[in-house]
């Protein structure tokens, strides 16, 4: 690790223009590229105490050997530098978006002189126009094959193109009026580039002129008594209803809009984009990314701004649209306005939708962005080399005899100190074994307090752990030796201790739950926490905390231990508030008692669904008749506004109402 002092530039040394810089390591590589709009005041952030800088941040300056700069006479200069030395040193500490899959494209080769429709993938090539990308190409070439009656044009490999024009036959599209043959000169060149030109129009999203054309050359030949010609033309538009049924509007007013949202969490970020054309959604597309570098969502929008559209040709205006909508504005929009339209040929405006259907999608691209991110993590989390390589890192890093094979994590749950739980979650091998999670109520600590509550659970489980150890035989099994009860042979879960205990919190919370352990006798299990602001780990009675690398599996597989647990408290401090919120509504209601509140909670599950019920539908309950069932709806609905506002205005957001 390298002292940023070492190699920090004087200050006056630094200009105050706009420009952009990069850090070099101690080989010379390029490890982050940054654009500023005055360096003096940017750079000389960086050269703070480490104390106060971003972890990430922190990780880069003292990996770094030294920093240089160019300046440039605009900041849209800037970003377009910025974005070449990106392409070209790859730096690792900057944000790079990869493709979770590979996706499909819809090509037209527009630079041969009789172009051809095919799907592909892969990196763009010039001279060639894509539409999309697309989810399947399956979707895309049944597509394609019905807009082939339409737009019948070239779609055979210059294999085939060549050994027809050869034989002088066409191939079997040919003579099923899917092709217009030129490969044997039944049409020139410039007729076959005229239907290709109404093809790349249709697929840019400009439908409903060739509808109304096909429409009325259809009317025009029935009027002729043209029947064959005109029930050629029905069918023709058939081809293009059935085509525009596979794209859903959902911009009413036809707009050309990318909408991007993301889904990030402290170690990656997923990426989605859907890619709309005249209203239609044409295209989607997903990345999942690191995130190496210190900033938020503004600035996680402006990296993944410059590396997807910084790139495009001049006068591009398919790759760019009109519209660009994000959920939450990058640092500085009018300069990546100012660029995209200078790459588009017209305005370009990025914005942020606050209502309405542009609201809405966007919504739905989120939702994309969140599943991908989840299905990101699973298949990480279910590869047996990366579980192995993390268990061994925490091993190592925690300083353990052995790999902890069993890790047990515990989080708190309340709403300003009421409804205290609990949630303990066990891994497995790297692996959720969801059986053995368990939840907790909190009864001996009043009020909020985490650390007290945290020994108060601690103390709990591992006093079972104890008194099941004592209660317990050991058996033989194939799979090894198991702990089961002597009198039912059944296996006793809690008997097993873990190889490490985690705890969602810092040094007090660590603190609390060695003392609890302590208390009990147990001084062989190691414990350890995971603070949610850097991601560090905290041991007993150490005064700095362990740093894991960022791409470390060991930190992975314990972040996604305490995500879980928070999860699993989160869930059940819902339900048991929305029980006690519902029996205290009915505290009043008459002649109802203790035993039928609980019946009626049980019934319903929660106080959305008693809310929603009807009389009659109360009325159902065993032991609440007509009357009864008036007065719980009346009661209900009567304080169901206030009560429901006032368990949300006192969350942190993360708790709502059910």
């Amino acid at each position: 690790m390298a002292n940023p002092a070492s190699y920090r530039p004087k200050t006056g040394e630094i200009p105050t223009q706009p420009g952009v810089y990069k850090f070099r390591d101690a080989r010379g590589r390029v490890i982050y590229v940054g654009k500023a709009k005055n360096l003096r005041a940017r750079l000389s952030s960086y050269f703070q105490d480490l104390g106060n800088l971003h972890s990430r941040t922190a990780a880069m300056v003292t990996s770094a050997a030294g920093v240089e700069w160019t300046v440039v006479n605009t900041e849209v200069e800037a970003l377009q530098l910025e974005y070449s030395w990106i392409k070209e040193f790859d730096p690792r500490y900057n944000v790079k978006y990869r493709d979770d899959k590979s996706y499909p494209w819809l090509a037209v080769t527009v630079g041969e002189e009789f172009p051809r429709v095919m799907v592909g993938r892969g990196a763009k090539r010039k001279g060639t126009r894509y539409f999309g990308p697309y989810s399947h190409a399956w979707a895309i070439r049944e597509t394609v094959d019905q807009l082939l009656r339409v737009f019948p044009m070239r779609s055979c490999s210059a294999g085939v193109f060549k050994r027809s024009g050869q034989i002088g036959r066409p191939c079997l599209l040919g003579y099923i009026d899917k092709c217009s043959a030129p490969c044997v000169g039944a049409i020139s060149a410039e007729d076959h580039r005229s239907i290709v030109d109404d093809f790349c129009d249709f697929m840019g999203g400009h439908t409903n002129a060739f509808v109304r054309r096909i429409r009325d050359e259809m009317y025009a030949a029935s009027d002729e008594l043209d029947f064959e010609r005109a029930a050629r033309l029905r069918d023709d538009l058939g081809a293009i209803e059935k085509a525009l049924e596979k794209q859903a509007v959902v911009l009413g007013d036809g707009t050309d809009a990318d909408v991007i949202a993301l889904a990030e969490d402290p170690l990656e970020v997923a990426v989605q984009i859907f890619y709309v054309r005249g209203g239609r959604i044409r295209g989607q597309r997903g990345w999942v990314a690191d995130r190496v570098e210190e900033g938020e969502t503004p600035e996680l929008v402006e990296q993944f701004l410059l590396q997807l559209y910084a790139g495009a040709e001049d006068g591009d205006d398919a790759a760019i649209p009109r519209e660009i909508l994000v959920p939450a504005l990058p640092p500085e929009p009018e300069v990546f306005e100012e660029l995209l339209a200078e790459r588009r040929g017209s305005r370009v405006r990025i914005r942020v939708p606050q209502r309405g259907d542009k609201r809405t999608l966007q919504e739905t691209v989120a939702r994309n962005a969140a599943q991908a991110l989840v299905m990101h993590k699973t298949k990480r989390g279910t590869d047996l080399t990366a579980r192995n390589q993390a268990l061994e890192e925490i091993q190592h890093a925690l300083g353990l005899d052995e790999a902890p094979l069993r890790i047990e994590c515990y989080d708190i749950s309340n709403l300003q100190g009421t409804e205290v739980v609990a949630s303990m979650v066990v891994f497995e091998d790297g692996l959720a074994r969801k059986s053995e999670y368990r939840r907790f109520v909190i009864r001996g600590v009043e009020g909020q307090n985490d650390v007290a509550s945290m020994h108060e659970v601690i103390t709990r489980r591992f006093r079972r752990l104890l008194d099941e150890q004592s209660r317990s035989a050991e058996v033989q099994t194939d799979a090894g030796p198991m702990l089961v009860d002597p009198e039912t042979g059944r296996p006793r879960k809690f008997a097993y201790a873990p190889g490490l205990v985690v705890v969602d919190g810092g040094p007090p919370q660590v603190a609390a739950a060695q003392a609890a352990m302590r208390e009990l006798g147990v001084v062989d299990i190691p414990v350890c926490g995971l603070a949610k602001r850097l991601e560090e780990v905290w041991l007993p009675e150490q005064e700095d905390p362990v740093i894991f690398a960022r791409t470390s599996e060991g930190l992975y597989l314990l972040q996604r231990v305490r995500d879980e647990a928070h999860r699993f408290a989160i869930t059940h401090h819902r339900s048991r508030r929305s029980k006690s919120m519902v029996e205290s509504l009915l505290d009043d209601v008459p002649g109802l008692g203790e035993v039928r509140r609980r019946t009626l909670v049980k019934h319903f599950g929660s106080l959305r669904k008693l809310r929603a019920a009807e009389v009659d539908e109360i009325a159902l309950v065993p032991g609440i008749g007509p009357r009864t069932a008036a007065a719980i709806k009346d009661a209900v609905t009567r304080t169901g506004g206030q009560t429901g506002r006032q368990a949300v205005n006192t969350a942190t957001g993360e708790i709502q109402e059910d």
